[in-house]
């Protein structure tokens, strides 16, 4: 028997945990068509599935653009820090695509390695994710291509399938989401299904092995020629992860934070002394395509890419990382 919700009785819960204090996150309208992932006042507002894409990512309610670490002033000759404040708030995310929710065990990895990030893993800890199976998928989608697919549990506590009659079925996953849930669904017989899930584009084993072998290779020249450097791809990227940290303030008082930061921008490697290790375009995009594929897999046992597609879809040159993997899976076969 499967667990069953009416889009009714969730738009309850959603209001239920919006009373009670808790960040809901869902998909919600802006401009141009587009939609977003912002927390909402109202389930008046929650959009469980727009028919695309969001443009941004889930990661940034467990690892913000912008975050305070510490603050600091000056009394006298005596410099006082101050701690930022414990994060506390329970935030439930409806809606996520299983590719965007696959990012955060990734991410887990990145933030409890050598140093643990305390700021990561207090957010983690009180967000709850509950993600929706795919119906459909676009052009862009390949998830299939890096071991994923349409309705891959990983990193959600629990998943929503769309039965097409104003109700969902409901998996549960872990132990957040039947606390979430519990008291909140009716049985039935019906059980939810996925959209035929996209090609497979490329193969990501060869793919890997020719990234080890041919670190020089002229892909990254070819292709670096139509990369602008904006950045884009890494902002809208479920698990892409750097960032820099600066003081802003004067010298009376002022804060330490924690900003997002992208390896495609030309200061990015930049050397207080003018040398740039990574001082053209194709050396910024092999690093980010070496990282995805090669570096991270070798230090995690996971791939830096769960297919989402975003970068494609961002891509003021339409290219994003694809298209360069289906061009090297090509070489790999010549």
């Amino acid at each position: 028997m499967s667990q069953i919700i009416t889009r009714e009785n969730l738009s309850v819960l959603a209001n239920t945990l919006i009373t009670e204090g808790a960040s809901v996150i869902a998909p919600i309208a802006v401009s141009g068509g587009r939609f977003f992932f912002q927390p909402i006042l109202s389930a008046e507002k929650l959009v469980l599935d727009p028919g695309i894409m969001p443009t941004n990512s889930v990661k940034e309610f467990v690892f913000p653009r912008h975050e305070t670490l510490c603050r600091y002033r000056h009394e006298g000759k005596e410099l006082i820090l101050l701690d930022a404040e414990p994060f506390t708030v329970r935030q439930v995310v409806f809606g996520a695509r299983p590719c965007d929710a696959a990012a955060l065990p990734i991410l887990d990895k990145i933030f409890a390695w050598d140093f643990q990030d305390r700021f990561y893993q207090q957010r983690r800890e009180k967000t709850t994710i509950v993600s929706l199976a795919c119906k459909e998928a676009d052009k862009n989608c390949f998830c299939t291509s890096v071991n994923l697919s349409s309705d891959s549990r990983s990193g959600a506590d629990a998943m929503l399938f769309d039965l097409g009659d104003d109700s969902f079925e409901v998996r549960i996953f872990t132990e957040k989401g039947k606390v979430l849930f519990d008291g909140k669904t009716t049985y039935s017989d019906k059980t939810g299904r996925t959209a035929a899930p996209p090609m497979v584009r490329f193969d990501v084993v060869k793919v890997m092995k020719y990234l080890t072998e041919n670190f020089d290779d002229s892909v990254f020249d070819e292709t670096g020629l139509r990369c602008v450097g904006c950045g884009a791809c890494t902002y809208v990227c479920p698990t892409c992860h750097c960032f820099d940290i600066v003081d802003e303030g004067g010298a009376a008082k002022g804060k330490r934070v924690k900003n997002w930061d992208s390896c495609q921008m030309t200061q990015f490697t930049h050397h207080a002394s003018g040398h740039n290790p990574r001082g053209t375009q194709a050396m910024r995009q092999r690093n980010r395509i070496q990282h995805k594929f090669r570096i991270y897999p070798e230090k995690f046992g996971l791939i830096l890419c769960t297919g989402c597609g975003n970068c494609s879809r961002e891509c003021s040159a339409s290219l994003g990382i694809r298209a360069i993997l289906e061009l090297i899976d090509k070489k790999a076969d010549s």
